[in-house]
């Protein structure tokens, strides 16, 4: 792929980027959120149509005109969710669109015992009359990549394929690409996990603000290099002014919201948390490093299998969001517009939408109310709207962030879990949102501030835990909080956080 350019109204998706596999390779892509990786590979496969560049595919012109057709020219993409269909038996989706036939019928026999050889190709041995869905995840994705070796893929892209998957079933998925890396493939590891990509890749592109950031050898790429690249800056020309020191009165306050060994078997592993009155925890890491899954099992969006959690030193038991806004947690998810608001549903009905059980009268609440309540939030804030009865959905998306905070403010949590309140807004709602955090922190509010912009974390945190790779690998305090600092602890390999016992 030479000088690929993608625009969408509004945003350079893809700025003349530079793209090559070679037969029998690991090519990681890499880049944080917005960086272009999936825009690449969308290009790539036909499902977007690319404005600028060339490809050459095996050394001929090559132009994808759907998903389907670059698969029939030999490119196969194995998605994070698996694009199977999972009421279907194995043996059918291995040869799905492609079934044996008799002329009474299909030849289930010779489906059987053709699905069994594929499979031991990769030393899988499965009932292949049993539903696909039945099986793990990580089975699911060996049976997707066996379909795609089966109908003679020369080039397989994988986009996020461990997200899902244990350790265990992480090295599965490795061992096999390791036997399709000797047969010969190309194959394309879109992934965030620095662990992994030092593991398998033998070569490694960064994309930035869908620019080209540059390719490298992995073995002589340094981690603190990789960790520069995606991040746009070096550690001597980060911000290194710490946060200010807290006074030691505070330090030694009683937990409002504690974790012991907390963790999610595939989605974070076992951590520990300490919160007090009054102090932001900031969450720091790469994007994919479990900062927003530890989030969901502090809210119980997500139920923990490991650990405990507590609030005023009392065991919460089994978690939700239900009890969660009882104790007076909240949380303002990293997707505000998936996760967040009600786009259709007015400004203030999205504002009231937590506190308007309290409001009620024998099943009827007071619109006066209502009123009253959405206007002093909304006027406090400086929510931006023609009036509070417009669809939330017209707002931009920094007053949208702001009605997701007014919701949870006028519930008067003690605590605030805040993922990602800063991403895609403008530079003035930026900066009026980090006041507010400064301003609650001073009131007494104990905040949980998570950015992908270190500088944020760093500029407003009393504390940092740094997780990478899916699990909390340091925690810094007072003066060690800096911006090289943080840096280097992502990169570190071997680093380890505190001991969960």
């Amino acid at each position: 792929m030479r000088g690929i350019g993608k625009r969408f109204p509004g945003v350079q998706a893809l700025d003349g980027v530079d793209f090559d596999v070679r037969p029998g390779e690991v090519h990681a892509l890499m880049g944080q959120n917005g960086a272009g990786k999936s825009t690449l590979i969308k290009v790539l496969t036909g499902v977007y149509p690319r404005d600028a560049g060339s490809v050459l595919f095996e050394g001929r012109n090559f132009r994808a005109a759907s998903p389907a057709d670059s698969q029939a020219k030999g490119l196969s993409t194995i998605y994070q969710e698996v694009n199977l269909a999972a009421n279907l038996s194995v043996a059918e989706n291995l040869f799905l669109g492609r079934l044996p036939r008799r002329w009474f019928g299909l030849d289930w026999p010779a489906m059987r015992r053709r699905a069994r050889e594929r499979l031991a190709a990769f030393d899988l041995d499965l009932d292949v009359d049993r539903t696909l869905g039945s099986y793990s995840v990580a089975i699911q994705q060996m049976v997707a990549i066996a379909r795609a070796v089966d109908i003679d893929a020369r080039l397989l892209i994988m986009d996020e394929p461990t997200s899902s998957l244990d350790r265990r079933e992480t090295d599965l998925l490795f061992e096999v690409m390791g036997r399709l890396k000797s047969r010969g493939l190309g194959l394309v590891f879109v992934t965030h996990f620095l662990d992994q990509v030092y593991r398998v890749a033998d070569r490694i592109t960064v994309l930035r603000n869908g620019r080209l950031v540059g390719t490298f050898e992995a073995r002589s790429l340094p981690r603190l290099d990789l960790v520069s690249a995606m991040l746009g800056r070096r550690p001597e020309e980060a911000e290194s002014t710490s946060h200010r020191d807290k006074e030691a009165a505070e330090a030694s306050r009683p937990a409002i919201l504690e974790a012991r060994g907390l963790g999610r078997r595939g989605s974070v592993e076992p951590f520990n948390l300490r919160l007090a009155r009054g102090e932001v925890l900031g969450l720091a890491g790469l994007l994919g490093s479990g900062r927003t899954e530890a989030a969901r099992l502090l809210f119980g969006a997500d139920a923990a299998d490991s650990g405990t959690l507590a609030v005023d030193g009392r065991p919460v038991g089994r978690h939700s969001p239900r009890k969660a806004i009882g104790l007076g947690i909240a949380l303002c998810p990293e997707d505000r517009k998936t996760d967040g608001i009600f786009p259709e549903m007015s400004v203030r009905a999205n504002i009231v939408l937590v506190v308007q059980r309290t409001l009620s009268r024998l099943g009827v609440v007071s619109r006066r109310e209502h009123e009253r309540i959405a206007a002093e939030i909304a006027r406090s804030l400086g929510i931006v709207a023609a009036n509070l009865d417009v669809p939330v959905k017209t707002l931009s998306g920094g007053n949208q962030q702001k009605v997701i905070l007014a919701r949870w403010l006028t519930a008067r949590p003690r605590v605030l879990i805040l993922d990602e309140p800063t991403r895609g807004i403008d530079v003035g709602a930026k900066a009026e949102i980090e006041r507010l955090v400064e301003r609650l922190s001073a009131e007494g509010m104990a905040i949980v501030f998570i950015s992908g912009e270190l500088e944020e974390v760093v500029r407003r945190s009393h504390r940092i835990l740094v997780l990478r790779d899916r699990r909390v690998v340091g925690e810094l305090t007072g003066a060690k909080i800096s911006e090289p600092t943080v840096m280097r602890v992502i990169a570190e390999e071997g680093a380890c956080a505190p001991k969960t016992e």
